[in-house]
């Protein structure tokens, strides 16, 4: 026999955010619960809206299983004393265990007597242990917490009441003053009190008083509807995912309906009617067949068609009242050039341990010129980079960005367009701030990739150089981000990075044109380089890389970043071959006896001993001749003929020689080829069978 179990926690109206990760806490937590209880259940459905989270649990076991155990206690010299008569240990144990030493048994294991006890639990009834959901429900977890009346209890919002049906039957359970029943409530203005018979009538008797508690049902409904709305005014309306979800999660009786304002503010830059529309006031926009934007927006209500046109108004309304200060905000920007606006950063600050906005824009086109030199732009390039680094961050003195932070980069383009910039310099102000999230949109243009890692790699600098170093989950300025975006961005284009000597470099360049700002750039050097290895990792374990790979080739901390991808690709494209075991095995031979001992000498050839010593050396020296500055296939496959070449060196040479002069050559030897293999990384810890 089985059961259906309802719980449902009834609150006031959540942040949009957060219904979804909630009910998906609420469900992983119960599926814990249910676990750890050996209760037995079949499918649990999720029902979520702003203003409740519950769980309809189908097919839960009326009782857990009958349990039969044998629970290990002391050694039986411990249990009993020379007479045999039961110690306080033995005494304690069987207590323990709800049982007396009359029911103790000994086991012999490995030659010693243990004290065993038979346990036969008999399973509890689910009525007798569902109580404990409302652990769970004190459990959940969420980014803002509140409390209420004279409670220290804090939660999400407000819990109003709760629901806990084991098919008709209520499970009892209070949290604070609300007692659990049968009672939910429906629609806040469309619906009233529903009192259900039982769990499984939870779905049906919410619709009809007006609340879809199906996400997935729910947001069917909205993309029916303005799917239909599209189609009855011929438009094309984009349903933005995390757009729908948003708005999903803010009713329970979704009503799409179309809206209009007028078509003299369709001369403001679409970004900002886009946001307008979407971030500001969750509406949908459309476009006309030829893919031009109309002046309509589609939004969604919570309830039903009834006053529809009072509802139209006012979001009709609210919307002008914004696009009113756009339009305001637009034509106030353009009375100032972008020289003006470069000139009013020098008061906005960057960071106030750093410097002004100004100062990082100066800092970057040092930085930018060095890495253009170093990537191989064209002098056309070159000069479109300088100019894009002189000014990519005036938008944020605009009224513009002001109202709207989240069109930075973006107004910087328009206006730049506005005002004749070259293209590509426009296109970089925009690009400059990609990829805005670890796995977001790279730039595309050649200068703006330049452009977006001189920024970025400022940041890094400038934060390491007054110690804001990100430390465990702490890292409130986004570096890390930054650093990924950088590798990102280097993969891309496989260009060389080799930070540790580019740090020096840029270093020396910032204080050569005095735009140091005061800052120690030679400070947290190895920290800031190891930072940005542990990212090329990130990227590395993203790819699936095998994790002694990764080790492999991210072991030396002046390695070239590009130079740390092409190795891992390459020893994970040959990791199968047949032949990688020995080769690996060979490579890692030098490896280990180089890394025990240096030397300085350099080779001496009328000291070898035995031919493999001139055969290794000649190898190794003609093989360094076309070995690439970061690994390539070729360099792969000479490092792999190199493999019986140092097979015969071992098995024909003693390295550790007596003679100091011979061992130090043999050595030198080693070395030479070391270096070369260690392009690859430190092989020897790669894992071959």
């Amino acid at each position: 026999m089985t059961h259906d179990y309802l719980i449902e926690i009834g609150l006031e109206d959540m942040p949009a955010h957060v219904v979804t990760p909630s009910i998906n806490q609420f469900h992983d937590k119960t599926v814990a619960f249910l676990k750890a209880n050996h209760l037995e259940h079949g499918q649990i459905d999720r029902y979520a809206t702003p203003r409740r989270l519950a769980l309809l649990v189908h097919d839960l076991a009326a009782k857990q299983a009958d349990v039969e155990t044998d629970v290990k206690g002391p050694a039986k010299k411990i249990a009993q004393d020379a007479d045999g008569n039961w110690t306080k240990a033995a005494i304690g144990f069987s207590r323990g265990q709800g049982m007396t030493p009359d029911d103790i048994v000994f086991k012999t294991i490995k030659g010693v007597d243990y004290v065993y006890l038979h346990k036969a639990i008999k399973g509890k009834d689910a009525a007798e242990i569902l109580p404990g959901m409302l652990d769970v429900i004190k459990s959940l977890t969420f980014p803002t917490r509140m409390k209420w009346g004279a409670y220290d209890f804090e939660y999400i919002r407000p819990i109003h009441w709760l629901v806990s049906l084991l098919d008709d039957t209520v499970v009892p359970m209070k949290l604070l003053d609300v007692e659990a029943g049968r009672v939910t409530q429906g629609h806040r203005f469309l619906g009233k009190p529903v009192t259900l018979p039982n769990a499984d009538a939870y779905v049906a008797a919410l619709k009809d008083q007006f609340v879809i508690v199906e996400p997935a049902a729910r947001k069917q409904l909205i993309r029916e509807q303005i799917e239909q709305i599209a189609t009855d005014h011929q438009w094309q309306i984009e349903l933005d995912s995390d757009l729908l979800e948003e708005v999903n999660n803010l009713v329970e009786w979704p009503t799409a309906f179309a809206g209009t304002f007028d078509p003299k503010y369709l001369a403001i830059p679409e970004a900002v009617l886009i946001t307008s529309m979407k971030d500001n006031q969750r509406y949908f926009y459309a476009r006309d067949q030829a893919g031009k934007m109309v002046n309509a927006f589609i939004g969604v209500r919570n309830g039903n068609h009834d006053h529809l046109n009072n509802v139209i108004a006012g979001n009709e309304k609210v919307l002008t009242a914004r696009l009113e200060d756009a339009a305001f905000f637009y034509a106030e920007d353009q009375k100032r050039s972008i020289a003006e606006d470069v000139e009013r950063l020098k008061a906005v600050s960057f960071h106030d341990k750093i410097s002004s906005m100004y100062d990082k824009m100066a800092r970057t086109k040092v930085i930018a010129a060095l890495l253009a030199d170093q990537f191989g732009l064209t002098a056309d390039e070159k000069a479109d980079l300088d100019r894009a680094a002189s000014i990519y961050k005036f938008d944020l003195v605009t009224s513009m960005v002001g109202e709207f932070p989240e069109l930075q980069g973006i107004m910087g383009e328009h206006y730049a367009r506005l005002a004749g910039e070259k293209p590509a310099v426009a296109q970089a102000i925009a690009e400059h701030y990609e990829p805005i999230a670890a796995d977001g949109a790279l730039p595309q243009s050649l200068v703006g990739t330049v452009l977006a890692i001189a920024d970025k790699l400022d940041s890094l600098m400038s934060f390491f150089a007054v110690d804001l170093i990100p430390s465990g989950s702490n890292d409130p300025y986004a570096l890390r981000r930054q650093a990924y975006g950088i590798v990102r961005m280097i993969a891309e284009h496989d260009w060389p990075f080799a930070l540790a000597s580019l740090q020096p470099t840029i270093a020396k360049a910032l204080a050569e044109a005095d735009q140091t700002n005061g800052l120690d750039f030679a400070a947290h050097q190895q920290e800031l380089n190891d930072f940005m290895i542990d990212r090329a990792k990130q990227l590395l374990q993203g790819q699936k890389i095998r994790h002694d790979i990764v080790d492999a080739v991210t072991v030396r901390s002046d390695a070239d970043i590009a130079g740390i991808l092409a190795a891992a690709k390459l020893l994970t494209q040959h990791a199968a071959d047949s032949d990688f075991k020995p080769v690996m095995e060979a490579l890692g031979r030098v490896l280990r006896i180089t890394g025990k001992q240096t030397v300085t000498t350099a080779v001496d050839p009328t000291k070898f001993e035995n031919p493999t010593e001139g055969q290794l050396h000649d190898a190794v020296t003609t093989t360094a001749k076309t070995f690439a500055a970061e690994p390539t296939e070729a360099d792969y496959q000479a490092l792999k003929a190199l493999a019986k070449p140092i097979d015969a060196y071992f098995d024909a040479t003693m390295v550790m020689a007596d003679d100091k002069t011979v061992r130090e050559n043999r050595l030198a030897t080693l070395q030479q080829l070391a270096k070369l293999i260690r392009q690859f990384g430190d092989v020897s810890q790669v894992i071959v069978k």
